[in-house]
């Protein structure tokens, strides 16, 4: 019999990617997006006809308890947030009530459903926020940002509906993962968006903020099978999930106009003080020790290999007349 899948977020980055992976899998495979009248599914399109689509919203108790009831899943992997760090400061009750409280409802929703459904908070390192070196399972928390505190509050409610109700609740706290699904919001993929197009002649630079931030960054494919691995273990647990390796933002620039043949990046690139966060985390690095040796997972793609991926299917997409 097939295991059932509810996806939150799915047609998010991580969402999309997650539900291939199940499919793979042989999971029956459900996916909750907000009703619109034009859906937008740009990162899982092509799983129309094999995912199953449900409407559902994270402010609302009731949609989230029909979503439950509908899907009436094994395993719930709960993705959906209001993600853009940048953005949390510019609406932070939203964030809150979205990407904190909407955590809450889901377990809520499974409590009271009186099933045995695991459950998957997607945490993530912006909770650590002020640090200094690699962070593990025992590191102390510091968010810096709204979006940061609402992800910390999920992540606490989390563990206090598994240790309260005895429920199979796990938080995977991953560290930047990125890929050619990034949402161009996002500052790694408008830098590989911004190289395309420097690329092919149609920009002649990209304005950005702080360059010397330093991120812990993988690829998001590797990221999702380890969410799949924390919820098959006999008891549940949360596990940092990182590469171990550090990287500037330059660093992200030097890779991603290397694949075009470009050394003098430096030319192309501008400050703007807009993109200068309040209070902005300067460092952001795991320690995956423990999802190593408890899931045997570790990251299978290369730094330069994500970056180098990002940028050819920027290339293409405008090549192709995309936008």
């Amino acid at each position: 019999m097939k295991k059932r899948a509810l996806i939150t977020g799915i047609t998010g980055q991580d969402g999309g990617f997650l539900a291939e992976f199940l499919l793979e899998k042989n999971y029956e495979v459900y996916g909750m997006e907000r009703r619109s009248s034009t859906p937008v599914r740009i990162n899982c399109a092509h799983l129309e006809g094999k995912v199953n689509f449900i409407n559902g919203d994270l402010t609302d108790q009731n949609s989230i308890t029909r979503c439950i009831k509908k899907s009436n899943p094994d395993e719930v992997y709960n993705l959906a947030a209001q993600s853009f760090v940048g953005e949390s400061w510019n609406t932070p009750e939203q964030t809150g009530g979205v990407t904190g409280l909407g955590a809450l409802r889901i377990l809520e929703a499974i409590r009271e459903s009186g099933k045995k459904i695991k459950f998957y908070q997607a945490s993530t390192s912006e909770m650590f926020g002020r640090m200094e070196k690699f962070a593990n399972e025992n590191t102390p928390f510091y968010p810096r940002s709204p979006y940061g505190v609402a992800k910390l509050y999920a992540h606490w409610i989390t563990i206090n509906y598994r240790e309260s109700y005895d429920m199979f609740n796990c938080c995977g706290v991953l560290f930047n993962h990125e890929s050619e699904k990034r949402g161009i919001e996002f500052v790694t993929r408008k830098i590989t968006d911004a190289v395309a197009k420097i690329h092919l002649g149609l920009q002649d630079k990209v304005m950005l903020g702080n360059l010397d931030v330093k991120r812990d960054w993988g690829y998001a494919p590797d990221y999702v099978e380890a969410m799949w691995l924390m919820m098959q273990q006999d008891k549940p647990d949360d596990y940092v999930i990182a590469t171990g390796e550090i990287h500037t933002l330059g660093d992200f620039l030097e890779a991603s106009f290397k694949e075009v043949g470009i050394d003098n990046w430096e030319n192309h690139v501008g400050r703007d003080e807009r993109y200068y966060r309040p209070a902005d985390v300067f460092y952001l690095a795991g320690d995956s020790t423990k999802a190593k040796n408890e899931l045997g997972w570790s990251p299978k793609t290369s730094f330069q290999d994500m970056v180098s991926r990002m940028v050819k299917v920027d290339i293409k997409k405008y090549i192709d007349g995309g936008i």
